[in-house]
This record gives structure tokens, C-alpha cells and sequence, in this order.
């Protein structure tokens, strides 16, 4: 075993680390940052072609073609379109595409029309889709408001201690309802210049929406039912004083957090909202707020020579940050000094001045965290700032120790510890975000409405406070600990909230727990261990499938071997102690057998989470940095006296 290990972290090694090293380099941008494509489903680019048609804007018809092209190209076998690569067919993802590829012209009897017709409707037709594939049909006159839930305009007002309130909800929700209150309260139609409908997509006398969620209890989705039924008949009543002023009230949140150019919330569905709400406001196109609303919208498109699609969000602060650690642990002199300008970019892009909606849980929390995407002022992350703290702090410990990077690291800190919720554990952008029976509401068919604590995000604010010098007695890391014991799965493992799934959950934690000094051999660690290297495939990689994300977690489903699934076993595997586990060994080796002409990994797999079961990512830069990361760890373990991982991540 020792022979093996001690041939890998050799000559090849070396030559696998130089070439990816050399490669990820080159992607930097000029001024120090790094920025990947991200990559949902066809559910975006469909909705991007239909926001055009909403407003009877003058299409680009190059642009429509390349998206149809991208559009076409994703489709499955199974003639719909799934929610990441290779995924099993989503009736709501299909009905957006069909209807975006017949907006553009395709002829509904062409073969993957028809294909994708008869899937829908043998999934029940598009009265079938989820909540928001029904309001973009009922802002397209396709289908009545009647099969919406009812969400009365008049929810910004109530007082906070109302059982549904926005503050009760996750960020992206937030962001997304409130120009949403406005459209369903006024429930405009499209424009749709060239009057395109989707009736076909009906299944005869079926357009009453689906009923009730997987996730939905029958108790609470009854009482919700009820009361939905109840608000569809006082919505025409309501006062239009109170009425005007609750749109007034909507108007006032959406242009407060406006956002630059980088949009509402600086995701993809409350920027569209945005803009339809300006517009169904009578906003002129050049008013500056509806103006710039829409500059967003567009800055989040991807043209290619051929193919276009739009993106969810942008992603520069969390690439950049992990590009700096994978790089810095290469420990090569040549990495410097582009490192440190990455890590400049990222130091001005903290948040310092503005109090966002986390304050409305933690009033005395001083701001200090970093957002996932250029700007986001409002919605800085947990995860974001513990691995921009990780990053910044390590530099000043080895490539840059004269860096003026301690006033950050500081307020970063600050910020993370402030936002621990009460169960120990921390969520992602908000503390204590529990309210778990909003999720049974009509509206959160999609189960996402909150952002609860989770084990990943937990076990990075650990690594961030043990890196710190934070004793691992401290109040906060003996409730954060004893929250991660207490979720951990039976088979060992550990879910992945942000990342695909138990492998990616399974390294956060064990990151956090090696830097926090709980012994290696504890029985929860040691079964982490065990897991991973029970489900190593035979090809020496590691894989899991966006499926893993079910609502009775059975145990692990063997999947193909990914590069970023891989980084994340051997990555856990060593912060666990076992770097001379045979397991490791053959685990770089994939990697290296793995390695593109180019120094890079291939990998067309989706291993980003967004919300699971609904919303899965490809985050084109992970099989850039994080395989890199993984096998420059492994040459530094080995070489050394020391087989201990130095830092939270």
C-alpha cells in the first residue's frame, strides 16, 4: 500500500498538478477574478424567449435560433426535458421548452415536437406543471387563475407575527413573490406579438392544477386548500386603498434592492419578475429603474458560436474563492502573486454597509459577509464568507503574510458567528429560516420556501471559526458539533444541501470536524469514512446522481464516477486521516487517467444543488478547481511528515 502511494505522489503527480495548474491560471480574468459559466436546466433559456414575447419586445432572431439549438440539444430520449443531464423527464421543464421552441417557430408536428407533446400528456398535460409553469401560462391567457394559488398583494403588510410572512421565508422566495404579488394581483396578459398558445398541451377537460405535493402533509395542505379557496373569493373585495398600498409597499421592496445591473436578489426569476412588474406598472422602457432591471436579465446570457442559453445567477465570488485555495494548495511560488489578486478582488466585494434582510432575525449583527455573485448586497451567504475567510486567512499565513486582510477576516467572522441559529447549525443567507409548514402552502409546491440550517454550510462555518484559533469547547462549536451529530445518516453519511449530495454533505463535515480537532477516530467520523469508501466505483472515482435528493433517503444509488465527486471523496477521505487508505490512491488515480490534452477535467454531469428535487446546477469551473485541489492535497499529505490537513477546508 505505502509502495502505491508513494509511486503516485511522484513524477505524475506532479505533471497532473502542473498542467491543471497551468490551465486554471489562464481563466483568470484581468483583473484578478474568476468567473465560470453556471448552468441549470431548459427551464431559463425557455422562460428568457418567453419574457421577450411578454413584452412584445423585437426579438433577436440570431440569438432565438442559437437558444432553440441549445434548446433542442438537451432534450432526452424520454421527449421531454429533464432537470439536469440525463435526468428523468420533468413535465414542467417541458412544457416551457415546447412552448419557447413553438414561440420561435418550430413546427409543433416536427418529430421532437410531437415527442415532447405526447410525453406531456401522458404525464396529465400542462395543467400538470408546477406553480410557476402555471402562472407563466396564466400570464399567456393558457390557463385561468383560477388553477393558481391565490397570493393576496395585501401579504407585505401583515404584521410579523402573522403565521405567513416573507421575513418567514428564504431569501429567494422573497424576492421572487413580492414583484410576483403585484402580476397576480392585476393579472396581466402577454403581449405575444405573435399569438402563440399551447392548448394542445391540455389533456381534454383536465386543467385543474395537480393537488397536493409529495412533500405536503394532508392535514396542513387541507387547511391551506381551504383557505386558498376562501381568498379566491374575498380577493375581489379587498379595499383599494389597502390594495394600492400594499403595491405601493411591493414597489418599494423591489426597487430598494434593485441591485445594479447584477439584478433582484441577482437571480434570474426575481430580475424577470422585476421587470414584468415595472412594465405592467406602465413604466416606460427607458424609465431607469425598469431599464436597468432588464440590463440584468440580459447580462446573464451565454452566446456561443451556435448555442445560447441564459444562467440562473452568476457565480464569481464562490469561483474565485475556491480557485484561490485550489491554488494555493499546489504551495507553488509561480501561483502567488495571481492568488493574491484574486483575493484583493474578492476583499472589495465584502459587504460592510448594508444591513440585509438577515437583519430582520438578528437585529445587533453587524454586516460583513460576501454574496455569491459580483453584487447582492442585501443577500450576502454564510457559505460565501466562510470560504472567502478560509481563503484570505490561509494566504496570510503563507503567500501573503505582510496583507492588509485582517479587518475582513474579522467582520466576516463576526458576521458567520452572529447568524448561528438556535439548533447549533447555520443556514445560508438567513438564521433560524425553520418554518417548515409554510412549505405546505399552495404556493411551495416545490418544497423550497425555506433555508433552514444545513449539515454543509454548517461544516464550512466550523472550518471557517476552527482555521480562526476558535476552541473546540467553545459554546458555539460544541452546539454546532452536537447538531451535526445529531443529523448525521444512519449509513454514515451526511446531506448535501448546495452540493450533490451525501458526497459533497460528507466532505463539508468532515472539513469542518478535522479543523475543529474531533479525533479522526471518534465513531462519527470513522463511519463517514467507511461510507465513502463503500461507495467508491470501480473505476477508482466517485459519483452520485441529482436523484439522491428524495424525500426517504434509502442509502446511497451507485452513479458514473464525476471529477468534483471525486475531489470531494478524496478531499473528505484525507481531512478524515486516511490518506493512505488505498481507496485515496486509486481515487487519484481516476483523476489522472481522467485529465483532458488541455490539463482539464470533462464533465457534462450536474453536481451543483439549487433546491433539491426541483432546481439542480452545473457549475462548469468545479471539475476546473476542485480535481486540482484534491490531487495537490494528496502530494502534500504524502510528502510531508505531517498527515494532517492544516486547514477548515
Amino acid at each position: 500500500m505505502n509502495e502505491m502511494v508513494i509511486d503516485r505522489a511522484g513524477p505524475r503527480v506532479d505533471s497532473t498538478i502542473e498542467k491543471a495548474k497551468t490551465a486554471l491560471l489562464a481563466l483568470q480574468r484581468e483583473d484578478g477574478h474568476w468567473v465560470f459559466e453556471l448552468e441549470a436546466d431548459a427551464t431559463i433559456p425557455s422562460e428568457y424567449i418567453l419574457l421577450v414575447h411578454y413584452l412584445g419586445e423585437k426579438p433577436d432572431l440570431t440569438l432565438e435560433a442559437k437558444i432553440g439549438n441549445y434548446l433542442r440539444r438537451v432534450q432526452g430520449a424520454h421527449g421531454g426535458w429533464p432537470l439536469f443531464h440525463n435526468g428523468a423527464f420533468d413535465i414542467s421543464a417541458t412544457v416551457k421548452a415546447y412552448f419557447a421552441l413553438k414561440m420561435i417557430g418550430d413546427d409543433i408536428n416536427a418529430p421532437h415536437m410531437v415527442r415532447a407533446r405526447e410525453a406531456i400528456l401522458a404525464h396529465g398535460g400542462a395543467a400538470h406543471a408546477n406553480v410557476f409553469t402555471r402562472i407563466l401560462l396564466a400570464l399567456y391567457g393558457q390557463l385561468s387563475w383560477k388553477n393558481v394559488p391565490t397570493i393576496p398583494v395585501e401579504l407585505i403588510l401583515v404584521p410579523r407575527w402573522f403565521p405567513i410572512h416573507l421575513w418567514k421565508m428564504s431569501y429567494w422566495a422573497r424576492t421572487v413573490l413580492v414583484p410576483l404579488l403585484v402580476l397576480a394581483a392585476k393579472k396581466p396578459l402577454a403581449r405575444n406579438p405573435r399569438k402563440i398558445g399551447v392548448d394542445e398541451l391540455f389533456a381534454p377537460g383536465r386543467r385543474t392544477p395537480p393537488g397536493r405535493a409529495p412533500h405536503q402533509s394532508r392535514a396542513w395542505y387541507a387547511f391551506f386548500h381551504t383557505l386558498d379557496k376562501v381568498l379566491k373569493v374575498v380577493e375581489p373585495y379587498w379595499p383599494s386603498r389597502l390594495h394600492q398600498r400594499a403595491i405601493d409597499a411591493c414597489v418599494a421592496f423591489v426597487t430598494e434592492r434593485l441591485n445594479g445591473e447584477d439584478g433582484l436578489g441577482a437571480i434570474y426569476p426575481a430580475m424577470v419578475n422585476s421587470v414584468m412588474m415595472f412594465d405592467l406598472l406602465g413604466y416606460p422602457a427607458n424609465h431607469p429603474d425598469r431599464a436597468i432591471a432588464r440590463r440584468s436579465v440580459e447580462k446573464l446570457l451565454v452566446v456561443k458560436e451556435d448555442e445560447a442559453y441564459c444562467q440562473p445567477c452568476v457565480s464569481p465570488v464562490w469561483d474565485t474563492a475556491l480557485a484561490c485555495h485550489a491554488l494555493m494548495e499546489t504551495r507553488e511560488g509561480d501561483t502567488s502573486e495571481k492568488v493574491v489578486r484574486g483575493l484583493e478582488w474578492l476583499k472589495t466585494r465584502q459587504v460592510l454597509d448594508v444591513k440585509g434582510d438577515w437583519v430582520d432575525e438578528k437585529p445587533n449583527v453587524r454586516p460583513g459577509g460576501w454574496a455569491f455573485q459580483y453584487n447582492n448586497a442585501h443577500y450576502p451567504d454564510l457559505d460565501d464568507t466562510a470560504v472567502v475567510v478560509m481563503a484570505l486567512d490561509r494566504a496570510r499565513d503563507s503567500i501573503a503574510p505582510q496583507a492588509d486582510y485582517g479587518e475582513a477576516i474579522a467582520r466576516g467572522r463576526e458576521w458567520v458567528e452572529g447568524l448561528q441559529s438556535r439548533n447549533g447549525g447555520w443556514g445560508a443567507f438567513d438564521a433560524d429560516n425553520s418554518y417548515h409548514y409554510l412549505n405546505n402552502i399552495p404556493f411551495a409546491d416545490h418544497g423550497a420556501l425555506l433555508d433552514p440550517p444545513t449539515e454543509d454550510v454548517t461544516g464550512r462555518c466550523i472550518g471557517m471559526l476552527a482555521q480562526l484559533g476558535e476552541a473546540p469547547d467553545s459554546p458555539r462549536m460544541k452546539e454546532a458539533i452536537a447538531y451535526l451529530e445529531r443529523v448525521q445518516m444512519k449509513d454514515g453519511s451526511w446531506f448535501g444541501r448546495w452540493g450533490v449530495n451525501y458526497i459533497y454533505g460528507t466532505w463539508s463535515v468532515l472539513a469542518g470536524l478535522n479543523a475543529a480537532k474531533v479525533d479522526p477516530q471518534t465513531p462519527m467520523i470513522r463511519r463517514a469514512a467507511d461510507w465513502l469508501v463503500s461507495i467508491q466505483n470501480g473505476d477508482g472515482g466517485w459519483g452520485e446522481d441529482c436523484a439522491s435528493y428524495k424525500l426517504d433517503y434509502a442509502g446511497y444509488e451507485q452513479s458514473v464516477s464525476t471529477a468534483s465527486q471525486t475531489a470531494w471523496a478524496l478531499l473528505a477521505l484525507m481531512a478524515a486521516g486516511d490518506v493512505n487508505h488505498p481507496a485515496v490512491a486509486r481515487g487519484i488515480r481516476y483523476l489522472q487517467d481522467t485529465q483532458d490534452e488541455h490539463g482539464l477535467w470533462p464533465q457534462e454531469e450536474y453536481t451543483g444543488g439549487g433546491f433539491p428535487r426541483v432546481f439542480y446546477l452545473r457549475y462548469h469551473g468545479y471539475p476546473k478547481f476542485f480535481p486540482l485541489w484534491a490531487v495537490a492535497r494528496y502530494r502534500n499529505l504524502t510528502q510531508s511528515n505531517s498527515r494532517a490537513v492544516a486547514y477548515g477546508l
